[in-house]
């Protein structure tokens, strides 16, 4: 693990430190920063956000479906954690913490916004941070591999629908025209550009400089995201300076809810008797969220000062050090997967 994605949580707070010092001291340039978008989409975050999920979508290989034949136990798991439960459960979480215990905490219109960012979060599966935990619990490379392209495959399909729906089950306006629009720009096009590209390299030979072109991109992917938490909070510099236990409150469903899928995961590849090497890796991209295109989404949708956007920014702060813990578990715990 480089040192970017080892000391992400702190990068991520200096981001936000310096994010709302600049929008309190500077709140005209970021307004002006604001202004710079078309049809729900600023310019300037689509840019750092296909800089964030690009280098994931190069690493995608849909020729390695083909072999999930082989042993399909694991991405059944994966799956149906990401797709049937983990999508609800933040919904049912966010709604349980937002309307009833913090309904004296949270005013209902930032409620909704809170809710919509969480639920954004629960349906997007799966950062790119997860080849690295796999790295981290020794996993198998291809079958993660496989696993994130079967992922991102039905990606393509369900998020927008089933974001929708669960928005909709919220009583939270789903304006369907940007959402689309959103899943387009920030899942369909980086992932044919990721697949063209990965194409070229491979049709010449050339994997050594493909594998080279994904390692140069890393580091400007965290800069990406880095630069996105900078402006999302110094467009909320004003509120979070006024109201900074938000992020607290947003914290703590998300937090119950990461460990408790994790929970439920490892709990059925334990039963089903998966090997560590599948079942570690395929139990964290089970816990993990898209932050990236949650991000994303979400400002189209909402906008750059939303509480929604807040949310999943809130989700990229915590899901690190979370996602570490449940690596050093995984490795503590790999006994429980000797076979007798």
């Amino acid at each position: 693990m480089g040192l970017f994605e080892r000391y992400l949580t702190f990068w991520v707070a200096g981001a936000i430190s310096i994010g709302v010092g600049l929008g309190s001291l500077f709140p005209a340039i970021f307004y002006q920063v604001a202004e710079f978008e078309y049809a729900g989409v600023n310019f300037i975050v689509a840019i750092f956000i296909w800089v964030m999920i690009y280098p994931m979508m190069v690493q995608v290989d849909f020729r390695s479906v083909r072999s999930i034949g082989s042993n399909p136990k694991g991405i059944y798991l994966t799956l149906g954690v990401n797709w049937l439960v983990k999508p609800f459960s933040m919904a049912l979480i966010a709604y349980l913490f937002f309307r009833i215990f913090y309904v004296d905490l949270v005013d209902p219109l930032r409620a909704n916004e809170y809710i919509a960012g969480m639920i954004l979060l629960g349906v997007a599966p799966c950062t790119a941070m997860v080849f690295v935990w796999s790295q981290l619990t020794k996993g198998d490379p291809n079958y993660t591999l496989v696993q994130v392209s079967i992922n991102d495959l039905i990606m393509i399909f369900a998020f927008a629908p089933l974001a929708g729906f669960l928005l909709g089950l919220s009583e939270i306006t789903v304006p369907w025209n940007t959402l689309i629009v959103s899943v387009l720009l920030y899942v369909v096009v980086p992932l044919i550009a990721g697949l063209l590209t990965r194409a070229y390299f491979l049709k010449n030979d050339e994997l050594p400089r493909l594998d080279n072109l994904i390692a140069q991109f890393k580091p400007l992917s965290i800069a990406g995201l880095l630069l996105t938490v900078v402006l999302l909070f110094g467009f909320q510099a004003n509120k979070i300076l006024t109201q900074p236990q938000a992020i607290v409150l947003i914290a703590v469903p998300l937090v119950i809810q990461t460990y408790g899928i994790f929970a439920l995961a490892y709990f059925l590849a334990i039963r089903i008797k998966l090997n560590f090497d599948i079942a570690a890796p395929g139990c964290l991209i089970a816990t993990s969220n898209f932050f990236e295109l949650a991000v994303a989404v979400a400002i189209s949708l909402f906008g750059l000062h939303s509480g929604a956007s807040l949310a999943t920014v809130v989700g990229v702060l915590v899901e690190v050090p979370i996602m570490l813990s449940l690596v050093a578990f995984s490795n503590k715990t790999k006994h429980w997967f000797d076979k007798d």
